[in-house]
């Protein structure tokens, strides 16, 4: 993904099926690289399976935290 502008973006409810969305979410920018501000570190990240939860256990794995990510499964009523 470049830094070009994004168009416009909506879904109809949410959560949103994020391998639905068009463009699809950025998480991390290929070019970031970690500096190890988290080396030896331990994370515990609740609701990292989409969004912001997804983009932070991302960001901290390439920091270099040993992460665990926990998630809720969504049941649709």
């Amino acid at each position: 993904m470049s830094d070009q502008q994004q168009p416009p973006q909506h879904q109809q409810k949410q959560p949103g099926d994020e391998h639905a969305m068009r463009p699809e979410p950025e998480y991390i920018r290929d070019s970031y690289r970690g500096a190890e501000k988290l080396l030896d570190k331990v994370a515990i990240i609740t609701g990292g399976d989409s969004g912001i939860g997804r983009a932070i256990a991302v960001h901290y794995a390439r920091e270099g935290a040993d992460s665990v990510i926990v998630h809720l499964k969504e049941v649709n009523c």
